[in-house]
């Protein structure tokens, strides 16, 4: 553990807890470690309806809401309100001007100024207007503003693979990498996606999470057909199972694939050809979902398009300790015959230790001290 004095730390966040996003994956599991530490920790977010009572209290950590005007797609609480207007309105402006999180660099200002004696300030992206909106507090007001600001990237912005953003949201991005003290992300290669007179400010901290509240099935897997699963998005562009279910359909043994995503449009062309061969089902909570992947034979990484992403669930199905197959856009039909037939020699290897939640607040304590 870093030695260190007691920190005030705030953490600006798109969603948090109960949330299931990676990035309020991150926020929620830095703040509680944070006050587990001692720490002062406050946060702040798109909270929704949730109550948040007991949390505080359980966890010593304050939570406290961005308040908004402009009609939302998300907040932590999962309930989306928006009509049917309003999602087009989304649609048609959310390219343009990053609408409707634009409303977060202008709201963050506000919440800088009215917090006291914070020592060390993480904005957490997606959003970038997180960032976009700490930079212009730190314009208007210099003096008052916290002594180190970290900025947080899930995902890049500019450097995006998988879209290209209008051109003039550079700007914005060179603004806060300039004022920033240091810019986070979570792999080595995502230092390739920002510009490079700020590489010296770019530090490589991965996701982290608590490990010793998850429980996982112990027992002897004995299923009675092969039984894989894959949980998490999935994209037309990034993370598309069509190759990989077009093999299945070719398949002639028995086996049960079992998918947890919302993205069901991309499967549902190959339920009827794979009839009791596949399985969608919605989200569930994280460690009830954990604790399920734990009793598959082995589960199924889509890769990303690019190697400066990185799915976080990776570190989860690690958790398992079940093999993991990664399937790219090119099929390799005799590895994924393999895991068919229960040889995992090709299986993805995953050392948890890099991800315990203890040594991650470590890193960014570093940071601050």
């Amino acid at each position: 553990m870093v030695k260190n004095d007691k920190h005030n730390i705030l953490i600006i966040s798109g969603t948090c807890f109960p949330a299931q996003f990676p990035r309020a994956l991150r926020c929620t599991e830095l703040a509680i470690e944070f006050a587990k530490q001692g720490h002062n920790v406050t946060v702040y977010a798109k909270l929704g309806t949730f109550d948040y009572s007991d949390f505080e209290v359980k966890y010593n950590v304050k939570i406290k809401n961005i308040e908004r005007f402009l009609p939302d797609r998300e907040n932590s609480d999962g309930i989306k309100t928006l009509t049917f207007f309003q999602r087009i309105l989304n649609r048609l402006l959310r390219f343009l001007i990053n609408y409707p999180d634009i409303e977060m660099m202008f709201r963050i200002p506000g919440i800088i100024k009215k917090e006291k004696d914070v020592e060390c300030l993480i904005t957490i992206a997606v959003p970038h207007s997180n960032h976009w909106g700490a930079a212009l507090a730190k314009w208007r007001n210099k003096t008052n503003f916290p002594k180190k600001w970290i900025a947080d990237c899930g995902d890049p912005c500019m450097g995006n693979p998988n879209y290209t953003p209008p051109f003039y949201f550079k700007y914005l991005e060179k603004w806060f990498c300039k004022e920033v003290n240091y810019i986070t992300v979570p792999i080595e290669e995502a230092k390739k996606a920002y510009y490079s007179e700020f590489s010296h400010k770019i530090k490589v901290i991965p996701q982290g999470f608590n490990f010793d509240s998850l429980n996982k099935y112990s027992g002897i897997i004995s299923n009675e057909i092969v039984t894989f699963a894959y949980a998490g998005a999935l994209y037309p562009r990034v993370r598309n199972p069509r190759p990989f279910l077009e093999y299945l359909v070719t398949v002639r043994k028995p086996f049960k694939f079992i998918l947890y995503t919302s993205n069901k449009s991309l499967i549902e062309p190959y339920i009827e050809q794979l009839g009791n061969n596949i399985e969608c089902r919605d989200y569930i909570e994280r460690a009830v979902l954990i604790y399920e992947l734990s009793k598959m034979d082995f589960l199924v990484n889509f890769e990303n398009i690019s190697a400066i992403q990185s799915p976080s669930k990776l570190i989860d199905y690690a958790y398992t300790e079940r093999p993991i197959l990664s399937v790219g856009n090119v099929i390799q039909k005799n590895i994924i015959d393999e895991f068919l037939e229960k040889n995992y020699i090709n299986r993805m290897n995953i050392s948890i230790d890099n991800y315990r939640i203890e040594n991650i607040a470590n890193d960014f304590l570093k940071l601050i001290n």
